[in-house]
């Protein structure tokens, strides 16, 4: 490892940035050096421009693979060589806003009944019925389950943080059935051949397996169960705020998504035409 690269993992540790982050940031700086031949510390702004119009140009990347390059570098240019700014003139391409296929409830249930085991179908329903992100579920361990006061606490999840969400009854009970049935020792979802938790792209295949012999074409992966879930709750009147805890959003404009993604927002609209006679209160 050279001294810059060192350099950089101290910095991003000492910033408790997630190892995920960590190694994206990296390989930015990497993927940069290769294409110069030369350290980070010897290439010039014009260089990093013309590098960033070659990805978007030529590379064909994505805006939201673009700004992870960006942000990478900044760091690498503003923390760790001390430059006070990082390219201010640079306009970055604005990352797409798109809508997802939002599964039905039928859908998320045909999903849950297609999965081949109770440990699979519990995996699911708790991503589901508590409004998880597939690293979270991966991560619950049997003590994070306070079944008196009807909680889930996730911890260390984005952003560092812990919280905890509502666990519903009928949840509740499914777990206990589970256990039972499973007898999990410390991980609420082991691998099959390990008391270790079961790994993130094993639940994405089960997901998608699931999904494909009930003969669901929508597009999305796991994570479409956190969208559906979120969706589901604003159908039932949940306020915005009181989702934004759940589901652990840092701002409350990242849930107003669901709210404008939503369908029913436009089928329920008001007819104002159509009360323009009535008598004014």
């Amino acid at each position: 490892m050279t001294p810059l690269r060192q350099k950089m993992t101290d910095k991003m540790i000492l910033r408790g940035f997630a190892s995920s982050t960590q190694e994206m940031y990296l390989y930015s700086a990497t993927q940069l050096s290769r294409s110069y031949n030369r350290s980070p510390e010897n290439i010039t702004y014009p260089e990093i421009e013309a590098w960033f119009l070659q990805l978007i140009k030529n590379d064909h990347l994505a805006p939201a693979t673009i700004r992870i390059h960006f942000n990478g570098l900044k760091f690498l240019y503003c923390n760790v060589l001390g430059k006070e700014q990082f390219l201010p003139g640079l306009k970055l391409p604005k990352k797409q806003q798109k809508i997802p296929e939002l599964l039905s409830r039928g859908e998320v249930n045909a999903i849950l009944e297609a999965t081949d085991s109770l440990r699979d179908k519990m995996l699911l329903t708790v991503c589901y019925g508590c409004g998880l992100r597939v690293s979270e579920v991966t991560s619950l361990a049997l003590s994070d389950i306070d079944s008196k006061q009807h909680l889930l606490r996730i911890e260390q999840s984005k952003g560092n943080k812990d919280r905890y969400v509502p666990l519903p009854e009928t949840l509740i009970q499914q777990l206990r059935e589970y256990w039972r049935a499973d007898q999990p020792a410390t991980a609420l979802f082991p691998g099959r051949k390990s008391a270790l938790p079961i790994g993130i792209s094993s639940v994405q295949k089960i997901y998608t397996k699931a999904k494909r012999q009930v003969k669901i074409e929508k597009t999305g992966g796991i994570h479409s169960l956190r969208h559906a879930f979120a969706s589901h709750q604003l159908e039932k009147g949940m306020p915005l705020p009181q989702l934004k805890d759940i589901l652990g959003h840092a701002n409350l404009s990242t849930t107003m998504r669901y709210f404008h993604w939503y369908p029913s927002n436009q089928a329920k609209s008001f007819d104002a035409v159509a009360h323009l006679n009535e008598e004014q209160s």
